[in-house]
């Protein structure tokens, strides 16, 4: 996906925060996997503004200077709800989406007050030194579909966390074609070397949750 301004090849999803400001995500007519905000997006976004991270009455914001990275991020649309919480967040993806990375993040520039947000290269299972120390969370929407990328995925996961590292992993269950399979190599994997805790509904956001959409916190095995 080249650098394009032609505006007829995007057409843009609005993410309502609960401080009544919009995000507006650009996604691509044309393009892979990665170029439209997927419904797991959406529930991990509103996840992140649930009660748990923030909480006015106490004066607590869990994202207020969190350093945050976002794997497979897409049109980055998650790591734009945690830089316009207070986080510092890396976006990451392939080459070939960071323009629509970088559109997204100008377009909603104007609402990341104290946070921050830049995007960067990352390919599964090559280095990852210019993205630690360990972030404070690690946050993917989605990213478990695609069987060649379980072990460069796990690999990277398990470079990039440190023992305080909260893994946020938000996926759809799908029952089709190889998808179970995929799913079940990646937490076999997976669990070899962190724990997983699932988030339950009554902790999700109440409008935007779904019984085929999972969270779950994954940290390392101590």
């Amino acid at each position: 996906m080249a650098a394009d301004t032609n505006e007829s090849h995007y057409f843009v999803r609005e993410i309502d925060k609960n401080d009544g400001c919009t995000l507006k995500v650009q996604q691509c007519y044309l393009g892979d996997v990665g170029c439209v905000v997927w419904d797991a997006a959406i529930v991990l976004s509103k996840y992140l503004e649930t009660k748990q991270f923030n909480s006015p009455s106490s004066g607590g914001n869990v994202w207020a200077d969190s350093r945050v990275l976002e794997l497979g991020a897409g049109t980055g649309a998650v790591g734009l709800m945690a830089a316009a919480l207070g986080a510092q967040v890396t976006v990451t993806d392939l080459e070939d989406l960071q323009t629509l990375l970088r559109r997204n993040i100008q377009e909603n520039q104007a609402l990341i007050k104290t946070g921050s947000i830049t995007a960067k290269v990352l390919k599964w299972g090559e280095d990852v030194s210019e993205f630690l120390p360990p972030p404070h969370y690690i946050l993917m929407a989605d990213c478990i579909y695609y069987e060649q990328s379980i072990v460069p995925l796990v690999e990277t996961l398990k470079l990039l966390s440190g023992p305080e590292t909260c893994i946020i992993c938000c996926y759809e269950q799908r029952t089709e074609g190889v998808n179970p399979k995929v799913e079940r190599q990646f937490f076999e994997l997976l669990q070899q070397h962190f724990t997983c805790e699932e988030i339950p509904a009554d902790k999700q956001d109440q409008e935007f949750s779904c019984p085929d959409i999972h969270i779950l916190h994954i940290r390392r095995k101590v």
